[in-house]
């Protein structure tokens, strides 16, 4: 692959770190692509194991990301339908209120949901609370995999 066309898979996997960082744009599948089309363009030995690290790692904080943030979620008590409820208002918020609108729904959601269900205010607030660490925790393991991944790519794209 010529320079110009890894500047440009650089640059759709900053795009794509972003997209992890701003959940805007599917940062995990970008990277995954762009690392693909390289090792595409690329060949050889070298572009193939860059590209099956790169997708190990991809695949393992997404895996990760799904079941250690979720039980931390559940060991504190946070519904599954508040977290289903978050997700839907924060998704309405991303529409009306650009750019925040999606954690202030999220946000909002959750506490909706657990103020239902808990009928006080202050434990249906510590729920959100655990509720957002858990995003948090879910975007950090989301976004060190993606990581990993990219340095495993620089140091491919380097080598070759």
């Amino acid at each position: 692959m010529s320079g110009a066309g890894e500047v440009v898979v650089g640059l759709v996997i900053l795009v794509g770190l972003l997209g992890i960082i701003v959940p805007i744009l599917p940062g995990v599948i970008l990277i995954f692509g762009a690392i693909a089309v390289w090792a595409f363009m690329t060949g050889g030995s070298t572009a193939w194991i860059v590209f099956a690290i790169s997708t190990a790692l991809l695949v393992i904080s997404g895996v990760i990301k799904y079941t250690w943030p979720g039980r931390k979620m559940k060991d504190a008590g946070v519904a599954n339908r508040s977290l289903i409820l978050g997700a839907v208002l924060g998704i309405i918020g991303f529409f009306v209120i650009p750019v925040v609108g999606l954690l202030v729904g999220f946000v909002l959601g959750v506490y909706l949901a657990e103020l239902h269900r808990l009928r006080i205010g202050r434990q249906a607030w510590q729920s959100t609370v655990h509720a957002l660490k858990g995003v948090g925790l879910s975007m950090l393991i989301e976004l060190l995999g993606a990581l990993l991944a990219t340095g495993v790519w620089l140091i491919g794209a380097i080598a070759t």
